[in-house]
């Protein structure tokens, strides 16, 4: 029998659901408030849905607008679509975090998207591992010490000094493999920034697998195979998120979010800086160091560091990226 164009793409969509339920629902309990929503999108928003999930996220897709649920029972449909799509034991609206891509309002009453690759889930904060030793995590080595020397002074290096952003960006790029910094530095002047190796169906960003080493080693191409889409940051009011869009976790650091090296997981936000916070770090130092930059944030990414890692400086990772902010935010 002759199925319509729409039936086909509301089968395709169901097919696409995640395999996995979640802890409290069954297969095909999602079913009827899937349908339902399906019936209220057009046809249009439809295969732009299609394509969002299908692609899971990449490019720069538009959003898929819907209207409220009103008083009717049900999750609502953003919640609906992620836990169908990508996280099936969400819960709460509350943990999840528009993307700056993300052109919905949000507010109680208003069309919003339901894209699911808009959204991301916010990261759990973790309990801090032990104290890092006496060298600043924050500070980059003119000299690098041995792995058996830990007596050694604040490191600098003058290349990625502050004076460089004074051109208008909010932020600029180092990317480093180990030790060595590759490239130049990338200004941000949009709001938003992407940084990843597989260029994106769209738009344009940071890409690290065009940027030439005369001597790379294979776990740093295994490393870096592994970015994929890699992560977006954004500027939002006075924070700074993370987003990692990669399929491999991304390890953060920042003055702002204390000692601890956080693990970000695919499709996971974290707030990766906050500038009101470190107004108030000024001068800040750790015991036995000399002053840290406080407005640097650092990512590596697939490998962690610190105490709770066999590397215990970043710079024993393989690939990473410093994210240098401009002071005034």
């Amino acid at each position: 029998m002759f199925r319509s164009r729409r039936a086909g793409l509301i089968q395709r969509l169901w097919r696409l659901r995640c395999t996995t339920p979640g802890p409290d629902d069954s297969h095909g309990a999602l079913k009827p408030a899937a349908h339902a929503l399906f019936k209220k999108l057009k046809d249009t928003e439809l295969e732009l849905l299609l394509r969002a999930v299908e692609s899971r996220g990449a490019g720069e897709l538009g959003c898929v607008w819907v209207e409220p649920r009103g008083s009717k029972p049900g999750p609502p449909a953003p919640l609906l679509l992620c836990r169908l799509y990508r996280w099936p034991d969400l819960r709460h609206p509350h943990e999840l975090k528009r993307l700056s891509c993300c052109r919905s309002p949000g507010g109680e009453g208003a069309v919003h998207c339901c894209n699911p690759h808009h959204l991301s889930r916010l990261t759990t904060p973790e309990t801090p591992p032990p104290p890092y030793c006496k060298i600043s995590p924050f500070a980059i080595p003119s000299k690098w010490p041995s792995a058996l020397d830990n007596k050694h002074k604040v490191w600098q290096d003058t290349s990625l000094s502050r004076h460089s952003l004074k051109d208008g960006s909010w932020c600029k790029l180092a990317y480093w493999e180990y030790r060595s910094r590759v490239g130049r530095l990338y200004p941000a002047h949009d709001d938003f920034v992407n940084v990843f190796s597989e260029l994106p169906a769209a738009g344009g960003g940071f890409c690290v697998a065009q940027l030439a080493s005369r001597s790379r080693s294979q776990a740093v191409r295994r490393a870096r195979a592994k970015i994929g889409q890699g992560l977006t940051l954004s500027r939002e009011g006075g924070l700074v998120w993370a987003y990692n869009r990669s399929d491999h976790p991304v390890f953060v650091s920042s003055p702002t979010l204390g000692p601890a090296v956080h693990k970000v997981l695919p499709g996971y936000s974290i707030k990766a800086f906050d500038y009101e916070r470190a107004s108030g770090l000024e001068g800040w130092r750790e015991p036995g160091d000399g002053p840290c930059d406080t407005h640097t944030v650092r990512i590596s990414f697939t490998k962690g560091w610190g105490p709770s890692y066999s590397r215990r400086f970043i710079t024993s990772c393989p690939c990473w990226l410093e994210v240098l902010l401009n002071t005034h935010g």
